[in-house]
Protein backbone atom coordinates (compact mmCIF):
# COMPACT_ATOMS: atom_id res chain seq x y z
CA UNK A 1 0.00 0.00 0.00
CA UNK A 2 1.32 3.41 -0.95
CA UNK A 3 2.41 5.45 2.09
CA UNK A 4 0.38 8.61 2.69
CA UNK A 5 2.07 11.91 1.95
CA UNK A 6 3.02 14.12 4.91
CA UNK A 7 4.01 17.73 5.37
CA UNK A 8 7.75 18.33 5.23
CA UNK A 9 7.71 20.80 8.13
CA UNK A 10 5.56 22.19 10.90
CA UNK A 11 5.75 25.66 9.33
CA UNK A 12 4.45 24.18 6.08
CA UNK A 13 1.39 22.74 7.82
CA UNK A 14 0.61 26.00 9.64
CA UNK A 15 1.04 28.22 6.57
CA UNK A 16 -0.90 25.93 4.22
CA UNK A 17 -3.77 25.58 6.72
CA UNK A 18 -3.75 29.32 7.40
CA UNK A 19 -3.73 29.90 3.63
CA UNK A 20 -6.92 27.86 3.37
CA UNK A 21 -8.55 29.90 6.16
CA UNK A 22 -7.33 33.29 4.92
CA UNK A 23 -9.64 34.28 2.12
CA UNK A 24 -11.45 37.19 0.60
CA UNK A 25 -13.88 37.51 3.53
CA UNK A 26 -10.93 38.60 5.70
CA UNK A 27 -10.40 41.58 3.42
CA UNK A 28 -13.74 42.78 2.13
CA UNK A 29 -15.98 41.97 5.08
CA UNK A 30 -14.09 42.01 8.39
CA UNK A 31 -12.64 45.59 8.22
CA UNK A 32 -16.01 47.07 7.30
CA UNK A 33 -17.83 45.17 10.06
CA UNK A 34 -15.20 46.24 12.61
CA UNK A 35 -15.65 49.92 11.78
CA UNK A 36 -19.44 49.80 11.68
CA UNK A 37 -19.89 47.65 14.79
CA UNK A 38 -17.80 49.53 17.32
CA UNK A 39 -14.10 49.07 16.49
CA UNK A 40 -12.05 47.36 19.20
CA UNK A 41 -15.21 46.37 21.11
CA UNK A 42 -16.35 44.31 18.10
CA UNK A 43 -12.85 42.81 17.66
CA UNK A 44 -12.85 41.65 21.29
CA UNK A 45 -16.26 39.94 20.91
CA UNK A 46 -15.09 38.42 17.63
CA UNK A 47 -11.94 36.99 19.29
CA UNK A 48 -14.00 35.45 22.09
CA UNK A 49 -16.24 33.67 19.60
CA UNK A 50 -13.23 32.64 17.52
CA UNK A 51 -11.87 30.78 20.57
CA UNK A 52 -15.13 29.34 21.93
CA UNK A 53 -16.61 28.33 18.56
CA UNK A 54 -14.01 28.34 15.80
CA UNK A 55 -11.26 26.59 17.76
CA UNK A 56 -13.24 23.47 18.84
CA UNK A 57 -14.56 22.93 15.30
CA UNK A 58 -11.11 23.39 13.77
CA UNK A 59 -9.56 20.94 16.24
CA UNK A 60 -12.36 18.46 15.47
CA UNK A 61 -11.60 18.57 11.73
CA UNK A 62 -7.87 18.15 12.27
CA UNK A 63 -8.40 15.28 14.72
CA UNK A 64 -10.64 13.33 12.33
CA UNK A 65 -8.07 13.80 9.56
CA UNK A 66 -5.01 12.87 11.60
CA UNK A 67 -6.59 9.82 13.21
CA UNK A 68 -7.94 8.38 9.96
CA UNK A 69 -5.11 9.47 7.60
CA UNK A 70 -7.91 10.02 5.07
CA UNK A 71 -9.80 12.90 3.48
CA UNK A 72 -13.49 13.46 4.29
CA UNK A 73 -14.25 10.92 1.53
CA UNK A 74 -13.18 8.03 3.78
CA UNK A 75 -12.38 9.38 7.25
CA UNK A 76 -15.72 8.87 8.97
CA UNK A 77 -16.18 5.44 7.35
CA UNK A 78 -12.99 4.38 9.15
CA UNK A 79 -13.65 5.93 12.55
CA UNK A 80 -17.40 5.62 13.12
CA UNK A 81 -18.99 2.67 14.99
CA UNK A 82 -21.05 0.08 13.10
CA UNK A 83 -24.51 1.32 12.16
CA UNK A 84 -23.69 5.05 12.28
CA UNK A 85 -24.72 7.43 9.51
CA UNK A 86 -21.82 9.89 9.74
CA UNK A 87 -20.07 8.50 6.65
CA UNK A 88 -22.89 9.95 4.52
CA UNK A 89 -21.45 13.40 5.28
CA UNK A 90 -18.86 12.73 2.57
CA UNK A 91 -21.36 13.74 -0.13
CA UNK A 92 -22.07 17.05 1.60
CA UNK A 93 -18.30 17.63 1.81
CA UNK A 94 -17.72 16.83 -1.86
CA UNK A 95 -20.61 19.06 -2.99
CA UNK A 96 -19.35 21.86 -0.71
CA UNK A 97 -15.83 21.78 -2.14
CA UNK A 98 -16.98 21.81 -5.75
CA UNK A 99 -19.66 24.44 -5.10
CA UNK A 100 -17.14 26.74 -3.41
CA UNK A 101 -14.79 26.45 -6.38
CA UNK A 102 -17.62 27.15 -8.84
CA UNK A 103 -17.41 30.85 -7.94
CA UNK A 104 -14.14 31.21 -6.01
CA UNK A 105 -12.04 30.37 -9.08
CA UNK A 106 -13.79 33.20 -10.91
CA UNK A 107 -13.12 35.68 -8.10
CA UNK A 108 -9.47 34.56 -7.91
CA UNK A 109 -9.33 35.38 -11.63
CA UNK A 110 -10.73 38.85 -10.88
CA UNK A 111 -7.88 39.48 -8.43
CA UNK A 112 -5.18 38.44 -10.90
CA UNK A 113 -6.78 40.47 -13.68
CA UNK A 114 -6.89 43.60 -11.51
CA UNK A 115 -3.26 43.07 -10.49
CA UNK A 116 -2.47 43.24 -14.23
CA UNK A 117 -4.83 46.23 -14.72
CA UNK A 118 -3.21 48.25 -11.94
CA UNK A 119 0.37 47.33 -12.96
CA UNK A 120 -0.36 48.23 -16.60
CA UNK A 121 -1.85 51.60 -15.57
CA UNK A 122 -5.16 50.94 -17.32
CA UNK A 123 -7.06 52.95 -14.70
CA UNK A 124 -4.56 55.83 -14.52
CA UNK A 125 -6.41 59.14 -14.58
CA UNK A 126 -9.87 57.52 -14.49
CA UNK A 127 -12.50 59.28 -12.38
CA UNK A 128 -14.81 57.37 -10.02
CA UNK A 129 -17.51 56.94 -12.67
CA UNK A 130 -15.00 55.49 -15.15
CA UNK A 131 -13.58 53.11 -12.51
CA UNK A 132 -17.11 51.89 -11.76
CA UNK A 133 -17.88 51.44 -15.45
CA UNK A 134 -14.62 49.55 -16.00
CA UNK A 135 -15.59 46.94 -13.40
CA UNK A 136 -19.14 46.67 -14.81
CA UNK A 137 -17.80 46.17 -18.35
CA UNK A 138 -15.33 43.56 -17.08
CA UNK A 139 -18.09 41.57 -15.35
CA UNK A 140 -20.21 41.63 -18.50
CA UNK A 141 -17.28 40.43 -20.64
CA UNK A 142 -17.81 36.68 -20.25
CA UNK A 143 -14.80 35.93 -22.49
CA UNK A 144 -12.32 37.92 -20.39
CA UNK A 145 -13.71 36.53 -17.13
CA UNK A 146 -13.55 32.97 -18.47
CA UNK A 147 -9.90 33.36 -19.53
CA UNK A 148 -8.83 34.60 -16.08
CA UNK A 149 -10.90 31.93 -14.33
CA UNK A 150 -9.14 29.28 -16.43
CA UNK A 151 -5.76 30.82 -15.54
CA UNK A 152 -6.64 30.49 -11.82
CA UNK A 153 -7.74 26.85 -12.31
CA UNK A 154 -4.67 25.82 -14.34
CA UNK A 155 -2.24 27.59 -12.02
CA UNK A 156 -3.73 26.06 -8.87
CA UNK A 157 -4.14 22.52 -10.22
CA UNK A 158 -0.63 22.80 -11.70
CA UNK A 159 0.72 23.40 -8.19
CA UNK A 160 -1.34 20.52 -6.77
CA UNK A 161 -0.09 18.19 -9.54
CA UNK A 162 3.44 18.46 -8.11
CA UNK A 163 2.30 16.69 -4.94
CA UNK A 164 1.91 17.75 -1.31
CA UNK A 165 5.50 18.64 -0.36
CA UNK A 166 6.91 19.70 -3.73
CA UNK A 167 3.79 21.56 -4.86
CA UNK A 168 1.15 22.54 -2.30
CA UNK A 169 3.49 22.99 0.69
CA UNK A 170 6.52 24.52 -1.04
CA UNK A 171 4.61 27.04 -3.18
CA UNK A 172 1.92 27.94 -0.63
CA UNK A 173 4.65 28.64 1.95
CA UNK A 174 6.26 31.15 -0.42
CA UNK A 175 2.88 32.70 -1.28
CA UNK A 176 1.90 33.03 2.37
CA UNK A 177 5.22 34.56 3.42
CA UNK A 178 4.92 37.04 0.53
CA UNK A 179 1.31 37.74 1.54
CA UNK A 180 2.33 38.49 5.13
CA UNK A 181 5.19 40.74 3.97
CA UNK A 182 2.95 42.58 1.48
CA UNK A 183 0.22 43.19 4.03
CA UNK A 184 2.67 44.73 6.51
CA UNK A 185 4.22 46.97 3.80
CA UNK A 186 0.79 48.11 2.57
CA UNK A 187 -0.48 48.76 6.12
CA UNK A 188 2.60 50.83 7.04
CA UNK A 189 2.15 52.83 3.85
CA UNK A 190 -1.55 53.49 4.62
CA UNK A 191 -0.66 54.77 8.08
CA UNK A 192 1.67 57.39 6.56
CA UNK A 193 -1.14 59.01 4.52
CA UNK A 194 -2.60 62.38 5.59
CA UNK A 195 -5.63 61.91 7.82
CA UNK A 196 -4.96 58.20 8.25
CA UNK A 197 -5.22 58.41 12.05
CA UNK A 198 -8.92 59.28 11.80
CA UNK A 199 -9.39 56.00 9.99
CA UNK A 200 -7.43 54.15 12.67
CA UNK A 201 -9.70 55.67 15.37
CA UNK A 202 -12.81 54.65 13.44
CA UNK A 203 -11.40 51.16 12.95
CA UNK A 204 -9.86 50.25 16.29
CA UNK A 205 -10.92 52.64 19.07
CA UNK A 206 -13.98 51.25 20.91
CA UNK A 207 -17.07 53.17 19.79
CA UNK A 208 -20.05 52.21 21.91
CA UNK A 209 -22.30 54.70 20.09
CA UNK A 210 -21.76 52.70 16.87
CA UNK A 211 -22.55 49.52 18.78
CA UNK A 212 -25.81 50.99 20.06
CA UNK A 213 -26.76 52.26 16.59
CA UNK A 214 -26.17 48.84 15.06
CA UNK A 215 -27.88 47.13 18.00
CA UNK A 216 -25.98 45.08 20.59
CA UNK A 217 -27.68 41.89 19.38
CA UNK A 218 -26.64 42.53 15.77
CA UNK A 219 -23.05 43.25 16.84
CA UNK A 220 -22.81 40.03 18.87
CA UNK A 221 -24.43 38.03 16.08
CA UNK A 222 -22.14 39.64 13.47
CA UNK A 223 -19.04 38.78 15.51
CA UNK A 224 -20.28 35.24 16.05
CA UNK A 225 -21.04 34.71 12.35
CA UNK A 226 -17.73 36.16 11.16
CA UNK A 227 -15.71 34.10 13.65
CA UNK A 228 -17.48 31.00 12.44
CA UNK A 229 -17.18 31.55 8.68
CA UNK A 230 -13.60 32.88 8.62
CA UNK A 231 -11.86 29.52 9.06
CA UNK A 232 -13.14 27.51 6.05
CA UNK A 233 -14.42 24.83 8.42
CA UNK A 234 -17.21 22.39 7.63
CA UNK A 235 -16.32 21.00 4.17
CA UNK A 236 -13.27 18.94 5.11
CA UNK A 237 -10.82 21.46 3.61
CA UNK A 238 -8.99 21.59 6.96
CA UNK A 239 -9.49 17.90 7.68
CA UNK A 240 -7.36 16.91 4.67
CA UNK A 241 -4.37 18.80 6.12
CA UNK A 242 -4.90 17.06 9.46
CA UNK A 243 -4.50 13.78 7.57
CA UNK A 244 -1.03 14.89 6.39
CA UNK A 245 0.15 15.88 9.91
CA UNK A 246 2.72 14.20 12.09
CA UNK A 247 1.72 13.34 15.69
CA UNK A 248 4.46 15.33 17.40
CA UNK A 249 2.36 18.46 18.07
CA UNK A 250 -1.01 18.83 19.83
CA UNK A 251 -3.91 19.93 17.63
CA UNK A 252 -5.11 22.74 19.90
CA UNK A 253 -1.68 24.38 19.86
CA UNK A 254 -1.39 24.23 16.07
CA UNK A 255 -4.98 25.45 15.65
CA UNK A 256 -4.27 28.49 17.85
CA UNK A 257 -1.38 29.46 15.55
CA UNK A 258 -3.73 29.28 12.56
CA UNK A 259 -6.35 31.40 14.37
CA UNK A 260 -3.69 34.02 15.18
CA UNK A 261 -2.49 34.21 11.56
CA UNK A 262 -6.05 34.42 10.21
CA UNK A 263 -6.94 37.22 12.65
CA UNK A 264 -3.67 39.07 11.97
CA UNK A 265 -4.41 39.18 8.24
CA UNK A 266 -7.99 40.33 8.83
CA UNK A 267 -6.89 43.11 11.19
CA UNK A 268 -4.03 44.23 8.94
CA UNK A 269 -6.32 44.27 5.91
CA UNK A 270 -8.37 46.84 7.79
CA UNK A 271 -5.21 48.83 8.52
CA UNK A 272 -4.64 49.03 4.75
CA UNK A 273 -8.19 49.84 3.71
CA UNK A 274 -9.83 52.00 6.40
CA UNK A 275 -7.08 54.65 6.88
CA UNK A 276 -6.62 54.95 3.09
CA UNK A 277 -10.36 55.49 2.60
CA UNK A 278 -10.47 58.12 5.35
CA UNK A 279 -7.39 59.84 3.94
CA UNK A 280 -9.12 60.36 0.59
CA UNK A 281 -12.64 60.90 1.90
CA UNK A 282 -14.09 57.65 0.51
CA UNK A 283 -16.76 55.58 2.27
CA UNK A 284 -15.29 52.12 3.08
CA UNK A 285 -18.10 49.91 1.79
CA UNK A 286 -18.08 46.11 1.91
CA UNK A 287 -17.94 43.44 -0.76
CA UNK A 288 -16.73 43.55 -4.36
CA UNK A 289 -17.48 47.28 -4.69
CA UNK A 290 -14.91 48.01 -1.97
CA UNK A 291 -12.16 46.04 -3.71
CA UNK A 292 -12.83 46.82 -7.36
CA UNK A 293 -14.35 50.33 -7.24
CA UNK A 294 -13.57 52.09 -3.94
CA UNK A 295 -9.91 51.07 -3.62
CA UNK A 296 -8.91 51.70 -7.28
CA UNK A 297 -10.32 55.21 -6.79
CA UNK A 298 -8.13 55.60 -3.70
CA UNK A 299 -5.03 54.30 -5.49
CA UNK A 300 -5.68 56.70 -8.38
CA UNK A 301 -5.39 59.65 -6.00
CA UNK A 302 -2.31 58.30 -4.25
CA UNK A 303 1.30 59.11 -5.13
CA UNK A 304 2.74 55.94 -6.70
CA UNK A 305 -0.81 54.59 -6.81
CA UNK A 306 -0.12 52.24 -9.71
CA UNK A 307 2.57 50.42 -7.67
CA UNK A 308 0.52 50.30 -4.47
CA UNK A 309 -2.56 49.15 -6.38
CA UNK A 310 -0.64 46.36 -8.12
CA UNK A 311 0.88 45.24 -4.80
CA UNK A 312 -2.55 45.24 -3.14
CA UNK A 313 -4.08 43.04 -5.84
CA UNK A 314 -1.02 40.79 -5.75
CA UNK A 315 -1.72 40.33 -2.02
CA UNK A 316 -5.40 39.64 -2.84
CA UNK A 317 -4.38 37.13 -5.52
CA UNK A 318 -2.23 35.26 -2.99
CA UNK A 319 -5.12 35.24 -0.49
CA UNK A 320 -7.52 33.85 -3.09
CA UNK A 321 -5.14 31.32 -4.67
CA UNK A 322 -3.99 29.92 -1.31
CA UNK A 323 -7.64 28.98 -0.62
CA UNK A 324 -8.18 27.59 -4.14
CA UNK A 325 -5.03 25.41 -3.92
CA UNK A 326 -6.10 24.07 -0.50
CA UNK A 327 -9.60 23.15 -1.67
CA UNK A 328 -8.27 21.64 -4.92
CA UNK A 329 -5.99 19.40 -2.84
CA UNK A 330 -9.08 18.20 -0.97
CA UNK A 331 -10.94 17.58 -4.25
CA UNK A 332 -7.99 15.55 -5.58
CA UNK A 333 -7.89 13.51 -2.35
CA UNK A 334 -11.59 12.66 -2.81
CA UNK A 335 -10.92 11.29 -6.30
CA UNK A 336 -7.80 9.38 -5.25
CA UNK A 337 -9.49 7.78 -2.22
CA UNK A 338 -12.98 7.11 -3.59
CA UNK A 339 -11.98 5.79 -7.00
CA UNK A 340 -8.31 4.90 -6.56
CA UNK A 341 -7.12 7.37 -9.22
CA UNK A 342 -3.51 8.46 -9.52
CA UNK A 343 -2.90 12.15 -8.76
CA UNK A 344 -2.20 12.90 -12.45
CA UNK A 345 -5.53 11.47 -13.63
CA UNK A 346 -7.40 13.25 -10.81
CA UNK A 347 -5.79 16.56 -11.83
CA UNK A 348 -6.65 16.22 -15.53
CA UNK A 349 -10.28 15.19 -14.95
CA UNK A 350 -10.84 17.90 -12.34
CA UNK A 351 -9.31 20.67 -14.44
CA UNK A 352 -11.98 20.02 -17.07
CA UNK A 353 -14.74 19.50 -14.50
CA UNK A 354 -14.02 22.63 -12.46
CA UNK A 355 -13.74 24.85 -15.58
CA UNK A 356 -17.14 23.64 -16.80
CA UNK A 357 -18.71 23.99 -13.32
CA UNK A 358 -17.30 27.54 -12.97
CA UNK A 359 -18.94 28.80 -16.17
CA UNK A 360 -22.44 29.42 -14.72
CA UNK A 361 -21.04 31.97 -12.22
CA UNK A 362 -19.15 33.72 -15.04
CA UNK A 363 -22.19 33.74 -17.35
CA UNK A 364 -24.37 34.92 -14.44
CA UNK A 365 -22.94 38.42 -14.89
CA UNK A 366 -23.53 38.37 -18.66
CA UNK A 367 -25.95 36.25 -20.74
CA UNK A 368 -27.44 34.53 -17.69
CA UNK A 369 -27.86 37.69 -15.60
CA UNK A 370 -31.63 37.10 -15.64
CA UNK A 371 -31.24 33.99 -13.46
CA UNK A 372 -32.03 35.49 -10.04
CA UNK A 373 -33.09 32.55 -7.88
CA UNK A 374 -32.44 34.30 -4.54
CA UNK A 375 -34.46 37.36 -5.55
CA UNK A 376 -34.22 40.46 -7.68
CA UNK A 377 -30.68 41.74 -8.19
CA UNK A 378 -28.98 38.49 -7.16
CA UNK A 379 -26.67 36.41 -9.35
CA UNK A 380 -25.76 32.75 -9.84
CA UNK A 381 -22.63 33.45 -7.78
CA UNK A 382 -24.85 34.67 -4.91
CA UNK A 383 -26.80 31.40 -5.05
CA UNK A 384 -23.63 29.28 -5.02
CA UNK A 385 -22.16 31.34 -2.18
CA UNK A 386 -25.41 31.00 -0.22
CA UNK A 387 -25.45 27.20 -0.62
CA UNK A 388 -21.86 26.94 0.66
CA UNK A 389 -21.58 29.73 3.24
CA UNK A 390 -25.08 29.61 4.71
CA UNK A 391 -25.70 25.88 4.49
CA UNK A 392 -22.83 23.44 3.96
CA UNK A 393 -20.20 25.21 6.10
CA UNK A 394 -22.33 25.56 9.26
CA UNK A 395 -24.09 22.19 8.94
CA UNK A 396 -20.85 20.38 8.08
CA UNK A 397 -19.22 21.94 11.15
CA UNK A 398 -22.00 20.61 13.37
CA UNK A 399 -21.45 17.12 11.94
CA UNK A 400 -17.71 17.24 12.71
CA UNK A 401 -18.34 18.41 16.30
CA UNK A 402 -21.05 15.82 16.96
CA UNK A 403 -18.91 13.09 15.38
CA UNK A 404 -16.16 13.85 17.90
CA UNK A 405 -18.37 14.43 20.97
CA UNK A 406 -21.16 11.90 20.48
CA UNK A 407 -21.25 8.22 21.45
CA UNK A 408 -22.97 7.59 18.11
CA UNK A 409 -19.86 8.91 16.36
CA UNK A 410 -16.13 8.51 16.92
CA UNK A 411 -16.53 9.24 20.64
CA UNK A 412 -15.08 11.74 23.08
CA UNK A 413 -12.25 9.59 24.49
CA UNK A 414 -10.92 8.82 21.02
CA UNK A 415 -11.15 12.49 20.03
CA UNK A 416 -9.40 13.83 23.15
CA UNK A 417 -6.64 11.25 22.86
CA UNK A 418 -5.94 12.29 19.26
CA UNK A 419 -6.32 16.04 19.90
CA UNK A 420 -3.85 15.99 22.81
CA UNK A 421 -1.22 13.73 21.27
CA UNK A 422 2.06 15.62 20.94
CA UNK A 423 3.63 18.69 22.52
CA UNK A 424 1.78 21.97 22.90
CA UNK A 425 -1.47 23.37 24.31
CA UNK A 426 -3.95 20.69 25.34
CA UNK A 427 -7.63 20.67 24.43
CA UNK A 428 -9.81 20.78 27.57
CA UNK A 429 -11.25 17.35 28.28
CA UNK A 430 -14.15 18.72 30.34
CA UNK A 431 -16.11 20.50 27.61
CA UNK A 432 -17.81 17.50 26.00
CA UNK A 433 -21.34 18.69 26.87
CA UNK A 434 -20.51 22.17 25.57
CA UNK A 435 -19.48 20.66 22.21
CA UNK A 436 -22.37 18.21 22.17
CA UNK A 437 -25.12 20.73 22.93
CA UNK A 438 -24.05 24.38 23.02
CA UNK A 439 -22.08 24.63 19.76
CA UNK A 440 -24.78 22.84 17.66
CA UNK A 441 -27.51 25.07 19.15
CA UNK A 442 -25.50 28.27 18.48
CA UNK A 443 -24.77 27.15 14.91
CA UNK A 444 -28.47 26.31 14.37
CA UNK A 445 -29.39 29.83 15.56
CA UNK A 446 -26.81 31.41 13.21
CA UNK A 447 -28.10 29.18 10.42
CA UNK A 448 -31.79 30.01 10.82
CA UNK A 449 -31.15 33.71 11.44
CA UNK A 450 -29.15 33.79 8.20
CA UNK A 451 -32.19 32.47 6.33
CA UNK A 452 -34.48 34.93 8.13
CA UNK A 453 -32.28 37.95 7.40
CA UNK A 454 -31.91 37.02 3.74
CA UNK A 455 -35.49 36.12 2.83
CA UNK A 456 -37.85 37.88 5.27
CA UNK A 457 -37.36 41.34 3.65
CA UNK A 458 -38.17 39.81 0.23
CA UNK A 459 -41.72 38.88 1.30
CA UNK A 460 -43.52 35.66 2.12
CA UNK A 461 -43.24 34.37 -1.48
CA UNK A 462 -39.51 33.87 -0.90
CA UNK A 463 -39.52 33.49 2.88
CA UNK A 464 -41.79 30.45 3.31
CA UNK A 465 -40.30 28.17 0.59
CA UNK A 466 -36.72 28.99 1.57
CA UNK A 467 -37.36 28.52 5.29
CA UNK A 468 -38.80 25.09 4.46
CA UNK A 469 -35.57 24.33 2.54
CA UNK A 470 -33.54 25.47 5.58
CA UNK A 471 -35.48 23.29 8.00
CA UNK A 472 -35.17 20.26 5.67
CA UNK A 473 -31.39 20.79 5.57
CA UNK A 474 -31.28 20.93 9.39
CA UNK A 475 -33.29 17.70 9.63
CA UNK A 476 -30.97 16.04 7.09
CA UNK A 477 -27.99 17.05 9.24
CA UNK A 478 -29.71 15.55 12.30
CA UNK A 479 -30.31 12.31 10.39
CA UNK A 480 -26.62 12.08 9.42
CA UNK A 481 -25.52 12.77 13.01
CA UNK A 482 -28.09 10.75 14.93
CA UNK A 483 -29.57 8.24 12.50
CA UNK A 484 -28.65 4.61 11.91
CA UNK A 485 -27.93 2.64 8.77
CA UNK A 486 -27.97 -1.11 8.18
CA UNK A 487 -24.22 -1.13 8.09
CA UNK A 488 -22.74 -4.46 9.17
CA UNK A 489 -20.26 -4.66 12.01
CA UNK A 490 -16.66 -4.53 10.86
Amino acid sequence: MKEREKFGSRLGFILVSAGCAIGLGNVWKFPYMTGQYGGAAFVLIYLVFLVVMGLPILVSEFAVGRASRKSAARAMDMLEPAGANFHKYKWMGIIGNYMLMMFYTMVAGWMMYYCYVMAAGKLDGADSEQVTQYFTDFQQSSGTMTVWMIVAVLLSFGICSLGLQKGVERITKVMMLCLLALIVILAVHSLTLDGAMEGVKFYLVPNFDNMKKAGIGNVVFGAMSQSFFTLSIGIGAMEIFGSYMEKDRSLAGESIHILILDTFVALMAGMIIIPACFSFGVEPGAGPSLIFITLPNVFNQMMGGRIWGALFFLFMSFAALSTVIAVFENILAFAMELWGWERKKAVIVNILLVIVLSLPAVLGFGPWAGVQILGEGTTIMDLEDFIVSNNILPLGSVIFVLFCASKKGWGWKNFIKEANTGEGAKFPAGIRLYMLWVIPVIVAIIYLKGYYDMFRPKGMTYFIPWMIVGIIMLLLTGWIALGHSKKKKR
